[in-house]
């Protein structure tokens, strides 16, 4: 059995919730240790680990960065945890090329960094890795990601993944309490939320570049079914395809939130953005060409796709948001993923992920190669 379905299948087994991958770290730690890389633990304050081989010769820094959190999952009443959006694979590939970097002595000039992050999921992670300032010196890093059979055939690569921004809006309007039978002398706070639903989805933008918001939940509670509450709190899920286009959303929910609340009496008193991630239009096009290069190389020409626009979003863009001095790439691999990623049944053909370390390793070899 080759070393990535030795990894993959390990990893399967010990699905751990964002920040505390507490196993699997110990177990990309003693991989990368074996294979004679310098280890940093704790990276972020938390599980994060670095894996760091310095030529000692003078020549760019190259990143590659794998995700390590599992996603929960509630099934018969009970909180379990599963690699429903492949980052076993993720790590799995990122092993197996360290060790065949190692073996090959593929790093001739400058360092390699290899990054296993935590907490992709919950879109802290990225964040806790900037703040340890591993990637400050990095001229380069590159991510990737499996993806559903719908997007990507398996067998197929996507050179550049345009994801989309995202940001959990949690909006809070404030209302008068008062008893249910004399209405007349409050004002119903989930009255104004429902206003600021229907005002929110009166949105329009420029339709050429996709976006999307809608109310995921709202919540109004007075203590007694009889009772008008004081408060209510709605969560809305925002996409957009840009950075900018995000940037106006927000605007635009914000402005529909206040005069939405006062159309009835209430008060739109604040929002919170408990999630964000950027989109992927700072992605560097010299590191899509050469990501491009790697996979025609893996998988022909005719298997790999340019570039693609996802609604998804992914913390990874956050190193290029905030380290602009960072060129950054973002592949998509095709492994079959069926029903879709996040379902907890998802699964994959894990013979692809071949094809990830293959282009791994090239980029290495590329970069830092003599």
């Amino acid at each position: 059995m080759s070393d990535v379905l030795q990894h993959f299948q390990y990893l399967h087994t010990i699905p751990e919730p964002g920040m505390k991958e507490f196993k699997t770290s110990d177990y990309v730690a003693s991989v990368l240790s074996r294979e004679g890389y310098r280890i940093i633990r704790n990276l972020g304050g938390s599980t994060g680990i670095a894996g760091i081989w310095d030529s000692g010769i003078p020549g760019p820094v190259l990143g590659i960065r794998a995700d390590m959190d599992a996603l929960a999952h509630v099934i018969d009443g009970k909180t379990v945890y599963r690699h429903s959006c492949g980052h076993d694979g993720h790590m799995a590939m990122l092993l197996a090329a360290a060790g065949i970097a190692e073996r090959e002595n593929l790093v001739r000039k400058g360092k390699l960094k290899l990054i296993f992050q935590p907490a992709e999921e919950t879109g802290v992670g990225a964040l806790s890795i900037l703040d340890s300032g591993i990637i400050d010196d990095m001229d380069i890093l590159t991510g990737m990601h499996i993806r559903p059979k719908q997007e990507c055939r398996a067998g197929q690569v996507i050179a550049a993944m345009h994801y989309s921004a995202t940001c959990i809006l949690v909006a809070s309007i404030q209302g008068v309490p008062s008893h249910g039978g004399r209405p007349h002398l409050g004002i119903n706070p989930i009255d104004a939320a429902a206003a600021a639903i229907g005002a929110v989805n009166a949105i329009h933008m420029d339709p050429q570049i996709p976006y999307s918001v809608k109310c995921t939940q709202i919540h109004g509670d007075g203590g007694a079914f009889n009772a008008i509450p004081e408060f209510a709190k709605l969560t809305f899920d925002l996409r957009a395809q840009t950075n900018a286009v995000m940037k106006e959303l927000k605007e635009k929910v914000l402005r529909a939130l206040t005069s939405a609340a006062a159309s009835v009496g209430a008060r739109f008193i604040g929002a919170e953005y408990p999630v964000g991630d950027p989109a992927g239009d700072c992605i560097s096009p010299d590191v899509t060409r050469l990501l491009k290069e790697c996979a025609e190389e893996t998988v022909g020409a005719e298997n790999v796709i340019g570039a693609i626009n996802t609604s998804g979003g992914e913390d990874f863009f956050h190193y290029g948001v905030e380290r602009p001095h960072t060129k950054i790439g973002f592949l998509g691999l095709g492994v079959g993923a069926e029903p879709g990623l996040h379902h907890p049944d998802m699964h994959f053909d894990p013979k692809y992920l071949e094809n990830g370390v293959a282009i791994h390793v090239k980029t290495i070899q590329k970069v830092l190669g003599e």
